[in-house]
């Protein structure tokens, strides 16, 4: 019993801890919970990532350390998605001719709604939320 009770102890401690480092890491930044905007690169709405005319119409832009993908299937409709491939978890790397596509197995999927093109996934990309205020996408 008493190395059963050390272990649960040690799990215990070990998961408040990292409770506690994420709680620190969360931060809340200075804006943009409210709906109020903040200037650029100050955090509100959360991670700047790109401005509007990054993004081409019909197309898309992939952030790979976000592991995001954000497009623009019609003039001023920005949506994102996960850039992660519900097939075998890729990272997908081109958005082209109005589909965002997998380099490992060849899935495609669409830039308006992130759902399968072309297999082998059978899974849309999960969005992802994002804010865009003026000229600037944010993560939300």
């Amino acid at each position: 019993m008493t190395m059963g009770t050390t272990r649960r102890a040690v799990l215990a401690t070990g998961a408040a801890g990292t409770a506690a480092l994420l709680a620190g890491c969360g931060g809340g930044g200075d804006g943009g919970s409210d709906g109020t905007s903040t200037p650029e690169g100050t955090g509100g709405g959360g991670e700047a990532l790109a401005r509007t005319a990054d993004i081409p119409v019909g197309g898309g832009k992939i952030f790979k350390d976000e592991k995001v993908v954000v497009t623009q299937p019609q003039e001023g409709d920005f949506k994102a998605f996960s850039a992660v491939c519900t097939h075998r978890a890729c990272l997908v790397t081109t958005v082209e001719d109005g589909t965002i596509n997998c380099p490992c197995h060849g899935s495609k999927f669409s830039v308006t709604d992130g759902a399968v093109e072309h297999g082998p996934a059978q899974r849309p990309l999960p969005s992802e939320q994002i804010t865009v205020s003026g000229n600037s996408i944010r993560l939300a």
